[in-house]
């Protein structure tokens, strides 16, 4: 086990003690993304999840908490967890970046292809949210890659 600091001067006094982070070691439908405040509380959020080259890839509204709350600070946790966002994993720490504008609809058919069962369930339930919800803005999509933190 190799002590990890994290990389930011916000998150400096925080040291983990993990395993090397293996972010493609992550496995299931669900994982918990902890992003954190101004003032160092984290927030989890589960979320789906694709892998890809080293990497996991979330889709997620662009106007999310989660997303403030990246832009303003990379450093995430991540673990596999439930459904309802009971964690299964020791957490790892991670670095999470707003893919541009061009990668997003390749980002959606990765997810799309691993949840495409769910969602013939999903998507009916978002229409009828929406007629539900007429003044709700429409969602801008983005996707989220996230990396792991290297060793310090």
């Amino acid at each position: 086990m190799q002590p990890v600091q994290t990389p930011t001067d916000a998150h400096a006094s925080r040291i983990h003690v993990e395993p090397t982070p293996r972010i493609d070691a992550i496995q299931g439908q669900y994982l918990s993304i902890t992003s954190f405040k101004r003032d160092g509380t984290g927030v989890a959020t589960p979320v789906w999840f694709a892998g890809e080259g080293g990497r996991l890839l979330v889709m997620t509204d662009a106007h999310s908490g989660k997303v403030k709350r990246i832009r303003r600070d990379p450093y995430v946790e991540v673990a596999a967890c439930s459904a309802r966002g009971t964690v299964r994993s020791t957490p790892t720490p991670a670095h999470a970046v707003i893919l541009p504008a061009s990668e997003t609809e390749w980002g959606k058919r990765l997810i799309a292809r691993k949840y495409r069962v769910a969602l013939l369930f999903v998507r009916p339930i978002r229409a009828i949210q929406a007629l539900f919800h007429p003044k709700r803005r429409h969602e801008e999509t983005v996707i989220v890659a996230i990396t792991p933190v290297s060793a310090a």
